[in-house]
């Protein structure tokens, strides 16, 4: 019962169940295969392809701990793989670790310095977040078209190309990214005081701010966090697709982000927030895209599935829900097992025990 009631265990059990339903309906889903020394199959795969969509949810988890919300991610993503392949293309050589890294480290750069305007228009300036986060969603992809000169910048770069789809070891180095973003932020919020002094912006900021604790700067770091995990993120869409794509890089991640981050329990009124329940959102969010692969639903109803299936693992993670069927449990349990009501006492009765 105890398990039950552990905040982490409908997100889990959620993602379990969704594996399952795959393994099930093709039973090559779970078939994993070593080749070359490294490893395949469908479950490596969303291991890789979870990271841009981790990272941003990191991001994402934070600023939503502070009671604010991040829509420029998607932008920010766009414009930090345009930058670094820009710098690529211009370069004279496209396969120098030195270039590649020089561009990534500058593309990151940008994106902080964007988390930071995103801070600054919101903690200093008292914007709302998402008037303030729609600013740089709106104008981000149109600065990341004038990077590209709006044209879709193509790179052929084997370091590029490995930090998406090469192999640290036996598995994808993509899925090593993220994994020390998550054990980073988790070490930091979960370890120091800066988790503690998060949700406490979070559950008050008034109150917080009354008590000593420095919101403003709190509130600017989660931006700027978020805007570069970002701009990670983009590096490595980037170098996926081997292309700067304005249009394309990010589009809807933001939404996805905060779907992940609500699926592994962390509430948008800000306060409360769990690293390991967004790893876990995150990862349901990309096996759900996978079932969608596997059970061969047409593209035209993609999206009505997604939004079905999201819809039922909400309903299972809600407390509300739980009650209802602990409530009807009960009912049925008191029943004696024949399913009927217990008989109800007449008034005659009644008076009589009164009596």
């Amino acid at each position: 019962m105890t398990l039950l009631k552990h905040r982490l265990f409908w997100p889990a059990a959620a993602l379990v169940t969704l594996l399952a339903v795959n393994m099930i309906a093709n039973p090559s889903f779970a078939r994993i295969s070593l080749r070359d020394g490294q490893l395949y199959g469908a479950l490596i795969d969303i291991l890789r392809q979870s990271a841009p969509l981790m990272l941003v949810a990191l991001g994402m988890t934070i600023v939503i701990a502070t009671r604010g919300i991040d829509l420029s991610v998607g932008a920010i993503m766009a414009v930090s793989g345009a930058v670094a392949l820009t710098i690529i293309d211009g370069a004279g050589d496209a396969n120098s670790w030195g270039t590649v890294m020089l561009a990534i480290g500058i593309a990151v750069l940008v994106a902080l310095v964007l988390g930071a305007w995103n801070g600054l228009l919101v903690s200093v300036l008292g914007i709302q977040p998402i008037i303030a986060t729609l600013v740089l969603m709106l104008a981000g992809r149109g600065a990341a078209l004038l990077i590209t000169d709006g044209f879709i910048t193509t790179v052929n770069s084997s370091p590029l190309s490995y930090i998406a789809s090469g192999y640290l070891l036996i598995l994808p180095f993509a899925f090593f990214v993220w994994l020390a973003a998550v054990v980073v932020v988790g070490l930091v919020e979960r370890r120091t005081a800066l988790g503690m002094l998060t949700e406490a912006v979070g559950i008050n900021p008034e109150a917080s701010r009354l008590a000593g604790v420095r919101s403003r700067g709190i509130i600017w770091t989660a931006y700027i966090l978020s805007g570069v995990l970002a701009g990670i993120a983009g590096v490595i869409y980037a170098a996926n697709i081997k292309a700067a794509d304005a249009n394309a890089a990010g589009y809807l991640i933001e939404l996805y982000a905060i779907l992940a981050v609500v699926l592994g329990g962390t509430s948008l009124m800000g306060g409360k927030f769990s690293i390991a329940g967004t790893v876990i959102g995150v990862l349901t969010v990309q096996a759900l895209e996978s079932t969608i692969l596997f059970l061969g639903v047409p593209p035209a109803q993609s999206p009505v599935f997604f939004a079905v299936v999201v819809v039922i693992v909400v309903l299972v993670q809600s407390p509300r829900v739980h009650r209802w069927g602990r409530l009807l449990g009960s009912r049925f349990g008191s029943s004696g097992g024949d399913g009927k009501m217990p008989p109800v006492a007449t008034p005659e009765k009644q008076k009589e025990v009164v009596r």
